[in-house]
């Protein structure tokens, strides 16, 4: 039988706000300035710039916001640049949140108060909505993994919201770009992973967290809003060679062995035909190029590490 977890919770515990920001100081302060009014006053944010081409520094400073520190990443280091901000996090709660977001006033108090009534919850995650069309979901948790295919679909996305999903409940998975969670949760489950990049990076940290004994909440009544899409366009080539690339290593290291085979027949026999068909018919070859890099980066790769 799997060990239960526990999280204790300080009746007022300092939160860790947590985002990136690379060339999109003007994004990231309009993203800070939705933090000074937030009712929930006990917490930091940490702006990690990843090597942006101008200091984004004293731009910040003049903006004089609230709790606010300045993180420069060592643009040589090969870890990840919200790891190495979480490291120097002290909240006992760290919220991952991308600078292309807003908060709503209340989003720390509920995405902090299901941890007080929830021994063996793990991340809370807020429904999340378009920035520009306020009223259109683009998040409220993921449906259960396809084995077959390698993806989970988001529950919500690009529908009206009527209301349908204001009840909390456990999802399949939390999305990176909105998610709280306990320090010392993350610290068992392990960091975000060094090998992804746009793709599954969310699919693989809930899989690790979910493996550990912990639950992911969906907690309808804090709202984030998000001025791009939950989900990365593949318009573009290096797109195409990321999702691919990420979506076998994923299956990789998550699938058991008979449910790697069964998704690796139905990679090999369906999508590689049908990718090459499309990206044939459209004349798209260099997405074709980058389909095909995806796939040799996975055969190259001798570990899931």
């Amino acid at each position: 039988m799997q060990e239960k977890k526990f999280v204790l919770v300080k009746a007022k515990p300092l939160i860790s706000i947590i985002t990136l920001n690379w060339n999109e100081t003007e994004t990231t302060c309009q993203f800070l300035e939705s933090t000074r009014k937030l009712l929930y006053k006990n917490y930091e944010v940490l702006v990690c710039d990843m090597g942006s081409a101008s200091d984004p520094t004293m731009h910040i400073i003049a903006g004089n916001y609230p709790n606010t520190r300045i993180l420069k990443a060592d643009r040589h280091s090969h870890e990840h640049g919200v790891n190495w901000a979480i490291r120097q996090a002290k909240g006992d709660f760290i919220l991952l949140i991308n600078n292309h977001t807003e908060l709503a006033d209340n989003t720390l108090d509920d995405l902090l108060s299901p941890f007080l009534t929830d021994n063996i919850l793990g991340v809370t995650c807020p429904k999340i909505r378009s920035y520009h069309k306020k009223n259109e979901i683009q998040y409220a948790g993921y449906n259960a993994l396809n084995k077959l295919t390698g993806t989970k679909s988001i529950i919500g996305h690009k529908k009206q919201d009527k209301g349908q999903y204001d009840t909390p409940y456990y999802t399949h998975g939390a999305y990176s770009g909105a998610m709280m969670m306990k320090k010392n949760v993350i610290e068992q489950a392990g960091m975000l992973p060094p090998n992804f990049f746009i793709y599954f990076d969310d699919h693989d940290v809930s899989a690790r967290i979910l493996k550990t004994g912990y639950k992911i909440l969906y907690q309808p009544k804090a709202v984030v809003y998000n001025k791009k899409t939950a989900l990365p366009s593949e318009k573009s080539a290096i797109n195409v060679y990321y999702n691919t690339r990420n979506r076998i290593f994923f299956m990789r290291k998550n699938s058991s062995r008979l449910h790697f085979f069964a998704f690796l027949f139905f990679f090999l026999f369906f999508s590689i035909p049908a990718a090459t068909f499309k990206f044939l018919l459209k004349r798209q070859f260099s997405h074709l190029q980058s389909f095909f890099k995806g796939i040799w980066w996975n055969v190259k790769m001798k570990t899931t590490i």
